[in-house]
C-alpha cells in the first residue's frame, strides 16, 4: 500500500462515512467524474489519490470521506 493510503487509515474518522471505489483505472476515474457531474462532490480533490488496490491485481482504488 502507498504511504498516502496508510496516512488516511491512521486518522481518526469518528462517524464519518466512507465511499470506496475499486476498479480499473478508467472505471474509477469515470465514477469520480460522475460523482462530480451529479454534484455528490464539489471537487475531485475530495477523493484520495488513485492507488493500486492491495488485494486485486490490475485494479485501482480511491476513497471519499464524507
Amino acid at each position: 500500500m502507498s504511504s498516502e493510503f496508510n496516512e488516511l487509515l491512521q486518522r481518526p474518522h469518528g462517524d464519518e462515512a466512507q465511499i470506496w471505489v475499486v476498479g480499473t483505472r478508467e472505471q474509477v476515474n469515470h465514477i469520480i467524474n460522475e460523482f462530480q457531474v451529479k454534484r455528490v462532490i464539489t471537487d475531485r480533490s475530495q477523493f484520495s489519490p488513485l492507488i493500486p488496490a492491495p488485494l486485486a491485481q490490475g485494479r485501482y482504488m480511491a476513497l471519499l470521506m464524507r
